[in-house]
């Protein structure tokens, strides 16, 4: 599995993600990007009365993006890719940006209606292509693939290696045993998917935000602290990208750079974007129009993996020595208290908790749609559910090696089966985006 995915995501990702958003952004004229203003504009423009807000649903969102990948998982792309590995996290969420666009646009119009609530995702966008194409036979088996991905991808990213790095980092900070916070994350689990969506959405509202000013603080302490060797930093990891002569040489030896590897498989842990699974979260906004929407989960790209991410990294490159350890979260907690004192590791050790939260809450959400894709039945979700909590608490214990490939195994099939949607459905977003500035025009 170790070489399918290190082909997956040093070859086909990186190739594949550059090439459809070079393709959309020529197919769409840059548009998105040229009116940035408007993603300002409608996180002003609050509209009353609504169930879920665009700004609601796309907090939802990060709620599974920020997480343990833009932590653990940043730790990890450093210790295995360098510091390079940064700087194709960057190029890989500012290529991803347009497809995040771009999925959420389709998500929006391709949404169904659920008691009067709105629902949807990729499952859905891709049905509706495959049916217009009179190819609903073929369909199913694709979109049944990919919804077996995503189920994968929440029990193992979603789920195990959230609960593994809480686990183990209140282990480390606080002496807390690893049973103590798998019955505790297995209560608290059980209390939020007994109530309805409404509370999901209500929790991680609260917890994202809350976490997200505490996660950023800590680390401009440690930057502000260390402010000396950031220009060290940054023609460090510029060099490092660009370093392929351990990769061989070559067009091939490139893309197979352990920077770029790393850098982008993580990135892609990290904001999701083009790889539809965030489109669930967005499919759920009671906003009319697609396109603003979009430029939220543009947004979403930017605060996940060129804010967070990039703190993150500065924190370890800051503390050099600490990526020595062989432990990502001993990396991170260690870098912490480096340079702020051991207090902060508890800090850290309670963000990671929320975030991770978070992130298992709402792939929690997720999973239950895929199930729902293919199942109406309401004891089905429920077994679900007991099955993802069990996952979940398991995951405070075993060990993540084989865990972490089988995400990213999930990740990096899902993501070419989404992209090529894209590509089919380009026509479709292109006329979206006409229309919407047509009309912002006259």
């Amino acid at each position: 599995m170790e070489r399918i995915n290190a082909y997956l995501s040093g070859v086909i990702l990186p190739i594949a993600l550059l090439a459809c958003s070079v393709f959309f952004i020529v197919r769409l004229r840059g548009a998105p990007f040229t009116h940035i203003r408007e993603v300002l504009s409608i996180m002003l423009n609050k509209k009353p009365g609504k169930e879920t807000s665009p700004i609601r649903a796309v907090i939802f969102a990060l709620a599974g993006t920020l997480g343990v990948g833009n932590i653990v998982g940043v730790a990890s792309a450093i210790s295995l890719g360098g510091a390079g590995a940064l700087f194709w996290m960057w190029v890989s969420a500012f290529m991803a940006m347009i497809l995040k666009y771009s999925e959420v646009v389709l998500a929006i119009k391709h949404r169904r209606k659920r008691n009067c609530e709105n629902y949807g995702g990729a499952p859905y966008y891709m049905t509706d292509l495959f049916e217009l194409k009179g190819k609903s036979g073929v369909g199913v088996v694709f979109t049944l693939v990919f919804t077996a991905l995503c189920l994968l991808n929440g029990f193992t990213m979603g789920g195990m290696i959230q609960s593994n790095t809480i686990s183990e980092a209140f282990e480390i900070t606080l002496e807390i045993p690893r049973g103590a916070v798998a019955i505790g994350m297995a209560i608290t689990l059980i209390i939020v998917f007994l109530g309805n969506g409404k509370r999901i959405f209500s929790l991680c509202e609260k917890l994202v935000p809350f976490v997200s000013i505490l996660y950023t603080l800590l680390c401009f302490a440690v930057i502000i602290k260390s402010y000396a060797q950031i220009p060290t930093v940054i023609c460090e990891i510029i060099s490092d990208a660009f370093d392929i002569r351990a990769a061989g040489g070559g067009a091939l030896g490139f893309f197979m750079s352990r920077a770029l590897r790393y850098g982008t498989i993580r990135g892609l842990f990290s904001n999701e974007a083009g790889c539809g699974t965030a489109p669930t979260a967005h499919a759920t906004s009671d906003t009319d129009a697609p396109c603003e929407q979009g430029f939220l989960g543009m947004l979403e790209v930017f605060i996940d993996t060129i804010v967070v991410c990039t703190l993150t990294a500065f924190v370890l490159l800051l503390n050099k020595n600490c990526l020595k350890l062989e432990n990502p979260i001993n990396t991170v907690l260690s870098a912490f208290e480096l340079s702020l004192g051991e207090a902060s590791g508890v800090l850290i050790a309670l963000s990671l908790f929320f975030f991770a939260l978070a992130t298992i809450i709402c792939w929690g959400y997720y999973g239950k749609e895929c199930i729902y894709f293919v199942c109406k039945n309401c004891l089905v979700h429920r077994i679900y559910f007991v099955f993802f909590i069990l996952a979940v608490s398991a995951g405070a214990y075993i060990s993540l090696d084989g865990v972490w490939q089988a995400a990213d195994l999930a990740i990096g099939l899902m993501t070419p089966m989404n992209l090529i949607t894209l590509i089919f459905m380009n026509k479709e977003i292109v006329n979206e985006t006409k229309r919407y500035f047509k009309k912002g025009a006259s």
